[in-house]
């Protein structure tokens, strides 16, 4: 039997212990020192001792030392994960640890609309001050536009190969699926009349029928006077900002379709994938004129009698706005 000594020195060691295991416990799940909601970036090829100093160093965590022992204890087999990540006030040790452990990265977008040229994407690519390092200009209609998501700290170029990658899949989708008889024979004819369709119309009801319009004057050997291609060697794609000039117009170079018959060289923007599609896929229509009909789309014509009176029509709603 133990000696009443004995037994105290027992009951006092248990106490010890208690309120040792209720310290170690509390360390690892009570409040943390970060009084507001912050962000925290685990660097590629971290160890556990770096990110717990760093952790330390924020003030996310009162003990580097402390929380590498309990995480050891806690977290075993649990691997910390790169990116940036949402620690919210006051979190614990367990919380934080679970959090940098988790697939849950800040995920933030760069988004490249509809008929916006490469020009354009190379400089949204460059003003995003959470990306890195130095982008090449992208071949203009590589770029498929999408919303992309990114993580803070990844390199433009890495975020443009995903942008140039998604449009090589969806042509490689969409290619084997278009109509019979097309007069573009090369995905890359398809994705240049596509680039044209996509900045003559804003109205994605009027794609399909722009597009068997071009499509029609192409087989006829006619020019298709798009004045977005009489812009694109001007500002390589940009908004002109003024009327375009009778010498612009009377340009020869590749892409004036005022002055070649055919396609331009290459495509005078990226266009979406519903531009893609109503190339593949045009209005099966006779119609080869068209011209503003004052609402934001288009009259067409299948002759140029037509066209005229349609024209006419759209010069008396510009001199009823004061246009003219």
């Amino acid at each position: 039997m133990l000696s009443r000594k004995g037994c105290g020195l027992l009951a006092i060691a248990a106490v010890v212990l208690t309120i040792a295991l209720g310290v170690f416990l509390g360390g690892w799940y009570g409040s943390g020192p970060q009084a507001k909601d912050g962000t925290f970036i685990v660097p590629n090829g971290a160890s556990l001792g770096t990110v717990a100093e760093r952790l330390e160093a924020k003030g996310v965590i009162a003990s580097a030392t402390g929380f590498k022992l309990r995480a050891r204890i806690f977290g075993a087999g649990r691997d910390i994960k790169a990116g940036e990540f949402a620690i919210p006030a006051h979190a614990s040790m367990d919380q934080v640890l679970g959090i940098i452990t988790s697939d849950d990265v800040i995920r933030r977008f760069v988004t490249v609309p509809e008929g916006m040229p490469s020009i354009m994407v190379y400089e949204r690519l460059k003003a995003q001050d959470q990306l890195t390092g130095d982008v090449q200009m992208p071949a203009e209609g590589s770029v498929l536009p999408d919303s992309y998501a990114f993580e803070r700290g990844e390199s433009r170029q890495a975020v443009l190969r995903r942008m140039q990658a998604a449009m090589s899949r969806t042509v490689a989708e969409l290619w084997p699926k278009r109509a019979p008889n097309l007069v573009v024979k090369t995905p890359e004819q398809a994705l240049t009349l596509a680039s044209i369709v996509e900045k003559e119309t804003g109205k994605p009801s009027e794609r399909r029928m722009v597009a068997g319009l071009y499509s029609n004057r192409l087989k006829q050997g006619m020019m298709l006077q798009a004045d977005p291609t009489i812009i694109y060697p001007i500002t390589r794609g940009k908004p002109l900002g003024r009327r375009i000039l009778q010498s612009e117009i009377q340009a020869v170079n590749d892409y004036n379709t005022y002055t070649m018959v055919g396609l331009p060289r290459h495509p005078i923007t990226n266009p979406g994938r519903a531009s893609i599609e109503a190339v593949l896929h045009p209005a099966d229509t006779k119609a080869l004129y068209m011209v503003a009909d004052g609402t934001g789309g288009h009259a067409f014509a299948d002759t140029l009698a037509d066209h005229n009176r349609n024209v006419a029509k759209w010069f008396a709603i510009r001199r009823a706005r004061g246009e003219l």
